[in-house]
């Protein structure tokens, strides 16, 4: 059954008003009565467009700076009457209610205020209570009205109507319906988010969370698995944010891992060139370069095996050499801040190598929310957006670090905050010589980076393990002193840690007999 209903009046009230005069325009083309409210009116008349005011269809004026123009029974008895049932075809009649078949509205912009930085009462003046109360009276009636709560679905109902003779079908106002009930919750997450934000309160009752479809994927982590990708309106610079200038479409595991590798390099923000390379959301090669195609070469050498097939992120604009030393072995996607014409035309023939650019680095010290979801609920934290200084290290043993090895243990302490607990990060002059990720024991981790390092050296062709002279970091605190002493073993000579074992003392005596020096940071970067 398609249940064909015909659309003779329009309620438009619009804050965004792209397209909303052409779509307007075609709408009169077909004799649909136009009903519109304050700016959105006069937007049309200054268009040539015949609009009726609300408030003549009111009979009251719009008041209160405009909070009080479309909260009537005249509005919303025409949204909400069922077109079929007697009892309320006689209450429109008696109290001259028109049906309303057609109601466009988008809300005021709150979370483009929010994203401005806007005082508290600004916010609040920008919570939309009228366009709300009309999107649901609409929705909820969708036997007979249409609600278009986006621009981009202007194209769709005229061609809907052009297809209809002028009406539309129930299985397209369902449709329209359920986008309009998905945006006034995402609006209604956004306030109540903020306002949770505003007010200090960290644990709110309820929590809820939004997006807006970026794109359908073609499958998730596996081809069974279904999925897609929603961008949250934060802008935080990143994969959501990134333009693509060619390759395929990402998918599900690119989009992760390119995030992975995007948010590593950012900790490097304001430095010196930097890169990362990521595979399975861990780093297998993380560097500092006087170039940024030194930083790729030495980020590369850490595990050039793992690298094929991974992800480079940098923290300065591609270019050029930089490109050219990348497309040498096969990369899924590169991200960077930008990228220059002999970057983009190095890329070019890689058909299958995705290049995204950002116009900017993500903020690790940034506020932000992560959930998780578990069987009947889902985690939320804050961001993990910690970070050391040289100020924060406290030296527990007998040797100090020396100025090159405690520059090479902050470097490690930020790769430790991207690593996959337990994690364990062997560093070098500004380069990881060795990363050991994901193990379920700590001292299995370092063994793990410290074999892996082995291996690259003899590809290297180099006579030492490459932690020969490194220092290491560890995301959380050593248990027992076998893993220090494995990374001792390494050839490790300086430790960065949390710190806060009941065995501290006993993990600080076995570095001073190793000759280690070791440094607590008092804080943990447990990464699951």
């Amino acid at each position: 059954m398609t249940n064909l209903v015909p659309i003779g009046r329009a309620l438009i009230s619009v804050s965004e008003k792209s397209g909303v005069i052409e779509f307007s325009r075609a709408l009169a083309a077909q004799g649909v009565e136009l009903i519109s409210t304050g700016g959105t009116a006069m937007t049309l008349r200054a268009a040539g467009l015949k609009v009726r005011d609300v408030s003549e269809v009111t009979g009251f004026p719009e008041m209160m700076d405009g909070r009080v123009k479309t909260l009537h029974p005249m509005v919303h008895g025409g949204l909400l009457a069922l077109r079929d049932d007697d009892e309320h075809l006689v209450a429109m009649a008696a109290h001259g209610i028109e049906p309303i078949d057609l109601l466009v509205v988008n809300l005021y912009p709150f979370e483009a205020t929010v994203a401005k930085g806007a005082d508290y009462d600004t916010c609040i003046e920008n919570i939309d209570i009228g366009g709300p109360a009309m999107i649901r009276a609409g929705a909820k009636n969708h036997r007979f009205v249409n609600v278009v709560t986006d621009p981009q679905d202007y194209a769709g109902i005229l061609a809907e109507m052009k297809t209809h003779d002028g009406s539309t079908t129930l299985v397209f106002r369902q449709r329209l319906a359920q986008i309009a009930y998905a945006r006034t919750a995402a609006y209604d997450a956004a306030v109540s988010t903020w306002m949770a934000g505003a007010i200090g309160e960290t644990t709110p009752r309820r929590r809820a969370f939004a997006g807006t479809l970026a794109q359908p994927l073609r499958y998730g982590e596996n081809p069974h698995q279904s999925a897609a990708f929603y961008v949250d309106g934060s802008n935080r610079p990143g994969v959501a944010t990134a333009h693509q200038w060619q390759g395929k479409e990402l998918s599900y595991n690119n989009i992760n891992d390119t995030d992975a590798a995007f948010e590593l390099v950012a900790e490097f923000a304001g430095m010196g060139p930097a890169c990362a390379i990521i595979k399975h959301a861990n780093p297998c090669g993380v560097a500092t370069g006087a170039t940024l195609a030194e930083a790729y070469a030495r980020a590369f050498d850490c595990d050039r095996t793992s690298a094929f097939g991974g992800i480079v992120a940098l923290n300065h604009p591609l270019d050029g050499p930089t490109a050219e030393k990348i497309a040498e072995i096969f990369t899924e996607v590169v991200i960077a801040p930008g990228a220059d014409d002999a970057a983009k035309a190095v890329f070019a023939s890689k058909k299958n190598l995705r290049l995204l650019t950002t116009k900017g680095l993500p903020d690790p010290a940034s506020r932000g929310l992560g959930f998780r979801q578990v069987a009947g609920g889902f985690l939320v934290q804050d961001r993990d957006n910690g970070g050391v200084t040289l100020a924060d290290l406290t030296v527990v043993t007998k040797r100090a670090p020396t100025d090159a090895e405690l520059a090479d243990l902050l470097f490690a302490w930020k790769v430790a905050k991207h690593v996959k607990s337990n994690a364990i990060i062997y560093v070098k002059d500004g380069a990881t010589v060795g990363v050991g990720a994901g193990q379920m024991s700590r001292v299995d981790s370092t063994r793990i980076a410290a074999r892996k390092s082995q291996d690259m050296a003899e590809v290297l062709g180099l006579a030492v393990p490459l932690t020969k002279g490194s220092v290491v970091a560890s995301d959380a605190f050593f248990p027992f002193a076998d893993g220090l002493l494995a990374a001792a073993e390494a050839g490790a000579t300086a430790v960065i840690q949390p710190g806060g074992s009941m065995r501290d003392a006993e993990v600080i005596a076995a570095a001073d007999a190793a000759g280690l020096a070791m440094v607590f940071t008092g804080m943990r970067h447990f990464r699951h």
